[in-house]
């Protein structure tokens, strides 16, 4: 499954769990970094207008479908995958660092919730080490050269795999950069995942997400923000389809 815009091209490649760990722990024996994304409509919506975050997209190398639309769109496409939400990947990830040694970084949130969730990790994954907390400021800038301090950071803090929770588009332009700067490291672009684990936000019930209704209990909880960003992605969907469709010649 792929999406194009403009010059760049955007390919949903890692189609489910098991190819999704085994990339990332064959990176891990090979000392291979790695900046992982989960797209979505918002990300879409994002794309078509943002020329930075198409560049900061394509520069990702692995990529997993993060929304039920992604999903509807692939079976169209007739290059099916499966649904894997950033929030469901922080533990599987952190799992896997433990089993190969490798030390994770947390980044993003505020310090206080960085903390909770790393309390949670440990907790839920005997063994982990996490090496660094780093929560940037308000007002942050992944080009910055408090950026480049950060991952420098990171990488003297001796982690391999860091957890991004900074949102779109702010993660995925610091894990391309990560990618030039520290290519040892892995970087899991992870939306509200730390968040959820640090108890700061309340996902939606396991019985809503089966009936791939998040988005409708997301936007209850906060109608005056996702109202309007529900709103662009849903204006995009007839165009995706007609791409979608499209991608079946090909």
């Amino acid at each position: 499954m792929q999406f194009t815009y403009g010059d760049h091209t955007i390919r949903l490649n890692m189609p489910d769990m098991p190819a999704l760990m085994a990339e990332v722990s064959r990176r891990f024996a090979k000392g291979q970094g790695f900046a992982l994304a989960t797209i979505n409509l918002d990300h879409l919506v994002k794309l078509r207008s943002d020329p930075g975050f198409r560049a900061a997209y394509a520069a990702q190398d692995l990529v997993v479908a993060d929304g039920n639309p992604i999903v509807w769109l692939s079976r169209m496409a007739r290059r099916e995958v499966t649904l894997l939400p950033g929030s469901d990947l922080v533990l599987p990830l952190a799992r896997l660092a433990a089993q190969d040694g490798i030390a994770v970084a947390l980044v993003g949130s505020t310090e206080p919730a960085l903390k909770l969730a790393a309390e949670h990790l440990r907790a839920k994954v005997p063994g982990l080490t996490i090496s660094a907390i780093i929560a940037p400021p308000m007002g942050f800038d992944p080009a910055s050269d408090a950026a480049g301090a950060i991952l420098k950071q990171v990488e003297d803090s001796g982690a391999r795999l860091t957890f991004l929770a900074l949102g779109a588009p702010k993660q995925e332009l610091l894990a391309a950069r990560g990618r030039q700067d520290t290519p040892g490291v892995g970087f899991a672009s992870i939306g509200a995942g730390l968040d959820f684990l640090a108890g700061n936000q309340t996902r939606a019930p396991r019985w809503v997400r089966r009936i791939a209704m998040e988005w409708a209990w997301r936007m209850a909880t906060a109608p005056r923000r996702l109202v309007p960003r529900y709103a662009r992605c849903a204006a995009i969907l007839p165009a995706e389809v007609i791409a979608a469709r499209g991608l079946r010649r090909t």
